[in-house]
Protein backbone atom coordinates (compact mmCIF):
# COMPACT_ATOMS: atom_id res chain seq x y z
CA UNK A 1 0.00 0.00 0.00
CA UNK A 2 0.85 3.21 -0.38
CA UNK A 3 3.11 4.58 2.86
CA UNK A 4 0.92 8.05 2.82
CA UNK A 5 -0.64 9.65 5.81
CA UNK A 6 -4.01 11.39 5.18
CA UNK A 7 -4.87 15.04 6.28
CA UNK A 8 -7.61 13.89 8.54
CA UNK A 9 -4.96 11.27 10.20
CA UNK A 10 -2.42 13.84 11.50
CA UNK A 11 -3.84 13.80 14.89
CA UNK A 12 -2.96 10.32 14.99
CA UNK A 13 0.60 10.77 13.99
CA UNK A 14 1.65 13.71 16.68
CA UNK A 15 5.27 14.05 17.05
CA UNK A 16 6.30 11.72 13.69
CA UNK A 17 7.60 12.77 10.10
CA UNK A 18 4.87 11.25 8.44
CA UNK A 19 4.25 12.10 4.43
CA UNK A 20 1.00 13.24 2.88
CA UNK A 21 0.16 14.28 -0.57
CA UNK A 22 -2.48 16.37 -2.75
CA UNK A 23 -2.88 19.57 -4.06
CA UNK A 24 -2.17 22.86 -3.12
CA UNK A 25 -5.22 24.54 -2.15
CA UNK A 26 -3.95 27.49 -0.61
CA UNK A 27 -0.80 29.26 -0.39
CA UNK A 28 0.08 32.16 1.96
CA UNK A 29 3.82 33.55 1.75
CA UNK A 30 5.41 36.10 4.25
CA UNK A 31 8.31 37.43 4.65
CA UNK A 32 9.58 34.67 7.03
CA UNK A 33 7.28 31.81 6.69
CA UNK A 34 5.12 30.65 4.38
CA UNK A 35 2.04 28.48 4.90
CA UNK A 36 1.03 25.75 2.77
CA UNK A 37 -2.50 24.10 2.77
CA UNK A 38 -2.51 20.76 0.69
CA UNK A 39 -6.00 19.36 -0.16
CA UNK A 40 -6.72 15.27 -0.04
CA UNK A 41 -9.67 13.48 -0.42
CA UNK A 42 -9.93 13.70 3.43
CA UNK A 43 -9.84 16.96 4.17
CA UNK A 44 -6.64 19.76 4.42
CA UNK A 45 -3.57 19.70 6.17
CA UNK A 46 -1.25 22.49 6.72
CA UNK A 47 2.68 23.08 6.15
CA UNK A 48 4.89 25.57 7.50
CA UNK A 49 7.91 26.30 5.44
CA UNK A 50 10.72 29.34 4.60
CA UNK A 51 10.92 28.60 0.57
CA UNK A 52 9.07 29.41 -1.96
CA UNK A 53 5.57 27.67 -2.55
CA UNK A 54 4.54 26.53 -5.69
CA UNK A 55 1.05 27.42 -7.36
CA UNK A 56 -2.65 26.29 -6.49
CA UNK A 57 -3.38 23.07 -7.70
CA UNK A 58 0.24 21.52 -8.20
CA UNK A 59 0.36 18.62 -7.24
CA UNK A 60 2.56 17.51 -4.25
CA UNK A 61 4.02 15.69 -1.41
CA UNK A 62 4.86 16.94 1.86
CA UNK A 63 7.12 15.08 4.28
CA UNK A 64 7.57 16.84 7.75
CA UNK A 65 7.04 16.38 11.68
CA UNK A 66 3.57 16.80 13.16
CA UNK A 67 3.22 19.27 15.27
CA UNK A 68 -0.24 20.64 17.24
CA UNK A 69 -1.48 24.18 16.01
CA UNK A 70 -4.84 25.28 17.01
CA UNK A 71 -4.83 27.71 13.94
CA UNK A 72 -4.12 24.56 11.68
CA UNK A 73 -6.71 22.64 9.66
CA UNK A 74 -8.18 19.62 12.33
CA UNK A 75 -5.52 21.21 15.10
CA UNK A 76 -2.30 19.55 13.52
CA UNK A 77 0.57 21.12 10.92
CA UNK A 78 3.47 19.96 9.46
CA UNK A 79 6.68 21.40 10.11
CA UNK A 80 10.25 21.53 8.77
CA UNK A 81 8.87 20.25 5.92
CA UNK A 82 10.19 19.19 2.99
CA UNK A 83 8.29 19.65 -0.10
CA UNK A 84 8.41 17.41 -3.63
CA UNK A 85 6.30 19.19 -6.50
CA UNK A 86 5.11 16.15 -8.77
CA UNK A 87 3.46 18.53 -11.22
CA UNK A 88 2.57 21.92 -11.61
CA UNK A 89 -0.98 22.69 -13.64
CA UNK A 90 -0.43 25.01 -16.97
CA UNK A 91 -3.40 27.21 -16.33
CA UNK A 92 -5.05 28.49 -13.09
CA UNK A 93 -8.67 27.42 -12.44
CA UNK A 94 -11.20 29.34 -13.65
CA UNK A 95 -12.10 30.68 -9.95
CA UNK A 96 -10.42 30.45 -6.79
CA UNK A 97 -10.99 27.21 -5.46
CA UNK A 98 -9.43 27.67 -1.90
CA UNK A 99 -12.24 30.87 -0.89
CA UNK A 100 -15.12 29.34 1.18
CA UNK A 101 -17.74 30.10 -1.00
CA UNK A 102 -18.10 29.14 -4.92
CA UNK A 103 -17.11 32.61 -6.91
CA UNK A 104 -18.50 31.50 -10.30
CA UNK A 105 -21.67 31.01 -11.56
CA UNK A 106 -23.60 27.61 -12.34
CA UNK A 107 -22.76 27.88 -16.30
CA UNK A 108 -18.91 28.70 -15.43
CA UNK A 109 -18.97 25.54 -13.10
CA UNK A 110 -20.64 23.45 -15.51
CA UNK A 111 -18.08 24.19 -17.99
CA UNK A 112 -15.15 23.44 -15.86
CA UNK A 113 -16.56 20.54 -14.15
CA UNK A 114 -13.18 18.29 -13.90
CA UNK A 115 -11.38 21.51 -11.81
CA UNK A 116 -14.25 23.28 -10.17
CA UNK A 117 -15.67 20.35 -8.55
CA UNK A 118 -12.51 20.36 -6.02
CA UNK A 119 -13.85 23.00 -3.92
CA UNK A 120 -15.18 21.25 -1.03
CA UNK A 121 -18.45 23.11 -1.41
CA UNK A 122 -18.77 21.60 -5.16
CA UNK A 123 -17.16 17.95 -4.25
CA UNK A 124 -19.33 17.70 -0.52
CA UNK A 125 -22.96 17.23 -2.52
CA UNK A 126 -21.42 14.07 -4.78
CA UNK A 127 -19.75 12.45 -1.15
CA UNK A 128 -23.54 12.59 0.03
CA UNK A 129 -24.65 11.14 -3.28
CA UNK A 130 -22.10 8.57 -2.88
CA UNK A 131 -23.14 7.70 0.62
CA UNK A 132 -26.36 7.58 -0.16
CA UNK A 133 -26.34 4.81 -2.56
CA UNK A 134 -24.50 2.85 -0.18
CA UNK A 135 -27.15 2.67 2.63
CA UNK A 136 -29.31 2.08 -0.35
CA UNK A 137 -27.36 -1.06 -1.27
CA UNK A 138 -26.66 -1.76 2.26
CA UNK A 139 -30.64 -2.05 3.78
CA UNK A 140 -31.61 -4.08 0.56
CA UNK A 141 -28.53 -6.56 1.14
CA UNK A 142 -29.51 -7.10 4.67
CA UNK A 143 -33.26 -7.55 3.25
CA UNK A 144 -32.48 -10.74 1.24
CA UNK A 145 -31.96 -8.34 -2.21
CA UNK A 146 -29.45 -9.12 -4.98
CA UNK A 147 -28.31 -6.66 -6.94
CA UNK A 148 -28.30 -7.38 -10.79
CA UNK A 149 -27.25 -5.13 -14.09
CA UNK A 150 -29.55 -5.15 -17.14
CA UNK A 151 -29.20 -3.65 -20.59
CA UNK A 152 -29.13 -0.36 -21.34
CA UNK A 153 -29.19 -0.74 -25.23
CA UNK A 154 -32.53 -1.79 -25.88
CA UNK A 155 -34.78 -3.00 -29.47
CA UNK A 156 -37.62 -1.21 -28.93
CA UNK A 157 -38.88 2.06 -27.55
CA UNK A 158 -41.92 0.05 -25.53
CA UNK A 159 -41.88 1.67 -22.10
CA UNK A 160 -43.21 5.48 -22.89
CA UNK A 161 -42.99 6.23 -26.47
CA UNK A 162 -41.34 9.09 -28.30
CA UNK A 163 -39.15 9.84 -25.18
CA UNK A 164 -36.26 7.98 -26.37
CA UNK A 165 -32.70 8.00 -27.13
CA UNK A 166 -32.20 6.29 -30.66
CA UNK A 167 -29.29 4.96 -31.57
CA UNK A 168 -27.53 2.49 -34.72
CA UNK A 169 -27.02 -0.65 -33.27
CA UNK A 170 -24.84 -2.62 -35.86
CA UNK A 171 -26.71 -0.95 -38.83
CA UNK A 172 -30.32 -1.80 -37.38
CA UNK A 173 -32.20 0.91 -34.64
CA UNK A 174 -31.85 0.53 -30.96
CA UNK A 175 -32.50 2.98 -28.09
CA UNK A 176 -31.24 3.87 -24.38
CA UNK A 177 -32.82 2.41 -21.98
CA UNK A 178 -35.24 4.56 -19.73
CA UNK A 179 -35.79 2.34 -16.90
CA UNK A 180 -34.54 -1.21 -15.90
CA UNK A 181 -37.99 -2.03 -15.39
CA UNK A 182 -38.87 -4.56 -17.76
CA UNK A 183 -35.72 -6.84 -16.49
CA UNK A 184 -35.92 -6.49 -12.88
CA UNK A 185 -39.61 -7.64 -13.47
CA UNK A 186 -37.76 -10.78 -15.31
CA UNK A 187 -35.46 -10.80 -12.45
CA UNK A 188 -38.28 -11.28 -9.60
CA UNK A 189 -38.76 -14.68 -11.21
CA UNK A 190 -34.95 -15.80 -10.81
CA UNK A 191 -34.07 -14.11 -7.08
CA UNK A 192 -37.31 -12.87 -6.07
CA UNK A 193 -35.72 -9.75 -4.64
CA UNK A 194 -33.62 -7.84 -7.16
CA UNK A 195 -31.85 -4.11 -6.99
CA UNK A 196 -30.02 -2.01 -9.49
CA UNK A 197 -28.13 1.05 -9.10
CA UNK A 198 -27.51 2.61 -13.11
CA UNK A 199 -28.26 4.89 -15.56
CA UNK A 200 -31.48 5.62 -17.39
CA UNK A 201 -32.34 7.94 -20.06
CA UNK A 202 -35.43 9.74 -21.05
CA UNK A 203 -35.20 12.08 -24.50
CA UNK A 204 -37.96 14.85 -22.57
CA UNK A 205 -37.36 18.23 -23.60
CA UNK A 206 -37.55 19.83 -20.25
CA UNK A 207 -35.13 22.75 -19.51
CA UNK A 208 -35.85 23.17 -15.66
CA UNK A 209 -34.17 22.75 -12.44
CA UNK A 210 -35.37 18.83 -12.07
CA UNK A 211 -34.89 17.36 -15.16
CA UNK A 212 -32.14 15.80 -16.91
CA UNK A 213 -31.66 13.44 -20.11
CA UNK A 214 -29.47 11.20 -18.16
CA UNK A 215 -29.70 10.46 -14.34
CA UNK A 216 -28.62 7.68 -11.77
CA UNK A 217 -31.80 5.65 -11.35
CA UNK A 218 -32.24 3.43 -7.90
CA UNK A 219 -34.70 0.93 -8.72
CA UNK A 220 -35.66 -2.35 -6.44
CA UNK A 221 -38.30 -5.09 -7.20
CA UNK A 222 -39.79 -7.23 -4.70
CA UNK A 223 -41.84 -10.41 -5.23
CA UNK A 224 -44.65 -12.38 -3.08
CA UNK A 225 -46.20 -8.76 -1.86
CA UNK A 226 -49.82 -8.65 -0.63
CA UNK A 227 -49.91 -5.24 -2.45
CA UNK A 228 -48.16 -1.70 -2.93
CA UNK A 229 -48.36 -1.05 0.94
CA UNK A 230 -45.67 -4.45 0.88
CA UNK A 231 -43.59 -1.72 -1.12
CA UNK A 232 -43.99 1.03 0.61
CA UNK A 233 -42.84 -0.38 3.99
CA UNK A 234 -39.84 -1.68 2.22
CA UNK A 235 -38.89 2.05 0.72
CA UNK A 236 -39.45 3.51 4.33
CA UNK A 237 -36.50 1.25 5.20
CA UNK A 238 -34.21 1.87 2.22
CA UNK A 239 -34.75 6.03 2.67
CA UNK A 240 -34.24 4.94 6.16
CA UNK A 241 -31.07 3.42 5.56
CA UNK A 242 -29.67 5.66 3.32
CA UNK A 243 -29.81 8.95 5.66
CA UNK A 244 -28.17 6.95 8.37
CA UNK A 245 -25.35 6.46 6.08
CA UNK A 246 -25.26 10.04 4.83
CA UNK A 247 -24.63 10.48 8.49
CA UNK A 248 -22.08 7.75 9.19
CA UNK A 249 -19.89 8.53 6.10
CA UNK A 250 -20.57 11.92 4.73
CA UNK A 251 -20.96 14.02 8.27
CA UNK A 252 -18.21 16.66 7.22
CA UNK A 253 -20.14 17.05 3.89
CA UNK A 254 -23.35 17.95 5.63
CA UNK A 255 -21.76 20.25 7.99
CA UNK A 256 -20.07 22.30 5.25
CA UNK A 257 -23.73 22.68 3.66
CA UNK A 258 -25.77 23.01 6.41
CA UNK A 259 -27.56 19.91 4.95
CA UNK A 260 -29.79 18.71 7.99
CA UNK A 261 -31.16 14.90 7.48
CA UNK A 262 -34.57 14.51 8.05
CA UNK A 263 -35.96 11.81 10.46
CA UNK A 264 -38.11 9.01 8.73
CA UNK A 265 -41.53 8.54 10.46
CA UNK A 266 -41.74 4.25 11.87
CA UNK A 267 -45.07 4.97 9.05
CA UNK A 268 -44.25 7.72 6.46
CA UNK A 269 -47.88 9.28 6.27
CA UNK A 270 -49.86 8.55 3.06
CA UNK A 271 -53.42 10.13 1.31
CA UNK A 272 -54.74 8.72 -1.81
CA UNK A 273 -54.96 10.63 -4.86
CA UNK A 274 -58.67 11.49 -4.59
CA UNK A 275 -58.11 12.48 -1.48
CA UNK A 276 -54.63 14.91 -2.00
CA UNK A 277 -56.99 16.14 -5.16
CA UNK A 278 -59.71 17.35 -2.41
CA UNK A 279 -57.28 19.18 -0.74
CA UNK A 280 -55.30 20.74 -3.02
CA UNK A 281 -59.15 21.75 -4.97
CA UNK A 282 -57.66 20.18 -8.08
CA UNK A 283 -59.33 17.61 -10.48
CA UNK A 284 -56.18 17.44 -13.14
CA UNK A 285 -55.18 13.34 -13.55
CA UNK A 286 -51.76 14.09 -11.64
CA UNK A 287 -50.19 16.13 -9.38
CA UNK A 288 -48.62 19.66 -10.17
CA UNK A 289 -45.15 20.60 -9.10
CA UNK A 290 -47.37 23.31 -6.64
CA UNK A 291 -49.56 20.60 -5.83
CA UNK A 292 -46.25 18.59 -5.08
CA UNK A 293 -45.09 21.29 -2.64
CA UNK A 294 -48.66 22.16 -0.78
CA UNK A 295 -49.09 18.78 0.11
CA UNK A 296 -45.16 18.54 1.57
CA UNK A 297 -46.02 21.52 3.43
CA UNK A 298 -49.45 19.97 4.65
CA UNK A 299 -47.90 16.69 5.43
CA UNK A 300 -45.21 19.02 7.81
CA UNK A 301 -47.65 20.56 9.27
CA UNK A 302 -50.31 18.06 10.15
CA UNK A 303 -48.26 15.01 10.67
CA UNK A 304 -44.46 16.22 11.53
CA UNK A 305 -43.05 14.31 8.15
CA UNK A 306 -41.22 15.75 5.46
CA UNK A 307 -42.28 12.63 3.83
CA UNK A 308 -45.70 11.88 2.27
CA UNK A 309 -46.80 9.07 -0.04
CA UNK A 310 -49.55 9.46 -2.28
CA UNK A 311 -50.92 6.35 -3.45
CA UNK A 312 -53.73 5.38 -5.80
CA UNK A 313 -52.85 7.15 -8.87
CA UNK A 314 -55.14 7.38 -11.52
CA UNK A 315 -54.48 4.25 -13.97
CA UNK A 316 -54.82 6.82 -16.80
CA UNK A 317 -51.44 8.27 -15.61
CA UNK A 318 -49.76 4.80 -14.58
CA UNK A 319 -47.65 2.40 -17.25
CA UNK A 320 -49.78 -0.05 -18.57
CA UNK A 321 -48.01 -3.07 -16.50
CA UNK A 322 -49.79 -1.27 -12.77
CA UNK A 323 -52.01 -3.24 -10.95
CA UNK A 324 -55.21 -1.75 -10.50
CA UNK A 325 -57.02 -1.25 -7.30
CA UNK A 326 -59.40 -3.93 -6.73
CA UNK A 327 -61.80 -1.72 -4.35
CA UNK A 328 -61.88 1.39 -6.44
CA UNK A 329 -62.45 1.21 -10.19
CA UNK A 330 -60.09 3.94 -12.07
CA UNK A 331 -57.57 3.93 -9.42
CA UNK A 332 -53.81 2.03 -9.13
CA UNK A 333 -51.95 0.65 -6.20
CA UNK A 334 -49.39 2.92 -7.76
CA UNK A 335 -47.85 5.61 -5.45
CA UNK A 336 -45.65 8.13 -5.52
CA UNK A 337 -43.05 10.01 -2.67
CA UNK A 338 -43.25 13.32 -1.59
CA UNK A 339 -39.78 14.38 0.01
CA UNK A 340 -39.80 18.09 1.03
CA UNK A 341 -42.23 19.86 -2.14
CA UNK A 342 -41.07 17.14 -4.90
CA UNK A 343 -41.69 13.92 -6.26
CA UNK A 344 -39.09 11.66 -5.00
CA UNK A 345 -39.85 7.81 -6.22
CA UNK A 346 -42.33 6.10 -7.91
CA UNK A 347 -43.55 2.61 -7.21
CA UNK A 348 -46.40 0.40 -6.96
CA UNK A 349 -47.60 -3.06 -7.22
CA UNK A 350 -47.32 -4.57 -10.80
CA UNK A 351 -49.65 -6.93 -12.75
CA UNK A 352 -48.08 -10.65 -12.58
CA UNK A 353 -50.45 -12.84 -14.87
CA UNK A 354 -49.67 -13.11 -17.98
CA UNK A 355 -53.46 -12.79 -19.20
CA UNK A 356 -53.83 -9.57 -17.49
CA UNK A 357 -51.08 -8.25 -19.49
CA UNK A 358 -52.81 -8.93 -22.72
CA UNK A 359 -56.55 -7.53 -21.84
CA UNK A 360 -54.39 -3.96 -20.28
CA UNK A 361 -52.65 -3.92 -23.48
CA UNK A 362 -55.77 -4.39 -25.64
CA UNK A 363 -57.80 -1.48 -23.64
CA UNK A 364 -54.96 0.67 -24.90
CA UNK A 365 -55.48 -0.67 -28.08
CA UNK A 366 -51.57 -2.61 -28.22
CA UNK A 367 -51.23 -5.82 -28.91
CA UNK A 368 -49.06 -8.24 -27.45
CA UNK A 369 -46.54 -8.78 -30.18
CA UNK A 370 -43.88 -5.54 -29.19
CA UNK A 371 -43.71 -6.76 -25.94
CA UNK A 372 -43.22 -10.49 -26.39
CA UNK A 373 -39.72 -10.91 -24.89
CA UNK A 374 -40.63 -8.78 -21.81
CA UNK A 375 -43.94 -11.22 -21.61
CA UNK A 376 -41.88 -14.16 -21.68
CA UNK A 377 -41.49 -14.17 -18.12
CA UNK A 378 -45.34 -14.31 -17.25
CA UNK A 379 -45.99 -17.30 -19.20
CA UNK A 380 -43.62 -19.43 -16.91
CA UNK A 381 -45.37 -17.99 -14.10
CA UNK A 382 -44.84 -14.75 -11.57
CA UNK A 383 -45.55 -14.30 -8.38
CA UNK A 384 -47.44 -10.48 -7.27
CA UNK A 385 -44.54 -8.17 -7.07
CA UNK A 386 -43.80 -4.68 -6.84
CA UNK A 387 -41.43 -2.33 -6.54
CA UNK A 388 -40.03 1.88 -7.25
CA UNK A 389 -37.44 3.90 -8.39
CA UNK A 390 -35.70 6.48 -6.78
CA UNK A 391 -33.55 9.22 -8.57
CA UNK A 392 -30.19 9.86 -6.61
CA UNK A 393 -29.69 13.32 -8.35
CA UNK A 394 -32.93 14.46 -7.31
CA UNK A 395 -32.77 13.20 -3.93
CA UNK A 396 -29.67 14.64 -3.31
CA UNK A 397 -30.59 18.12 -4.43
CA UNK A 398 -33.69 17.76 -1.94
CA UNK A 399 -31.25 16.48 1.02
CA UNK A 400 -28.56 19.22 0.33
CA UNK A 401 -31.10 22.38 -0.53
CA UNK A 402 -29.61 22.54 -4.13
CA UNK A 403 -31.73 24.75 -5.94
CA UNK A 404 -30.79 22.94 -9.75
CA UNK A 405 -30.24 19.33 -9.84
CA UNK A 406 -27.44 20.07 -11.96
CA UNK A 407 -25.38 21.02 -8.85
CA UNK A 408 -26.01 17.51 -7.52
CA UNK A 409 -24.45 16.22 -10.89
CA UNK A 410 -20.46 15.88 -11.45
CA UNK A 411 -21.26 16.08 -15.65
CA UNK A 412 -24.91 16.71 -16.44
CA UNK A 413 -26.95 16.20 -19.65
CA UNK A 414 -29.33 17.85 -20.50
CA UNK A 415 -30.97 19.55 -23.25
CA UNK A 416 -28.17 21.84 -23.95
CA UNK A 417 -24.96 19.87 -22.10
CA UNK A 418 -23.58 17.36 -23.72
CA UNK A 419 -19.68 18.18 -22.61
CA UNK A 420 -17.59 18.14 -20.36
Amino acid sequence: MISRVMSAELAEHAGQRVTIAGWVHRRRQLKSVSFLVVRDRTGLAQAVTARDLPPEESVVEVTGTVAASPQAPGGYELVSPEVEVLVEPRVAPPFDLYRPVVGAALPTVLDHAPVALRHPLLRAPLEISAASVAGFRETLDRLGFTEIHTPKIVGSATESGANVFGIDYFGRPAYLAQSPQFYKQAMVGVFERVYEVGPVFRAEPHDTVRHLAQYTSLDAELGFVGDHRDVMAVLREVVAGMLESVRRRASSALDLLGAVPPPVPAEIPAVHFAEAQRLTSSDEPDLSPWQERWLSEWAEREHGSEFLFVTGYPMSKRPFYTHPDPARPGYSNGFDLLFRGMELVTGGQRLHRYEDYARALAERGEGVGAYEGYLQAFRYGMPPHGGFALGLERWTARLTGAANIRQTTAFPRDLHRLSP
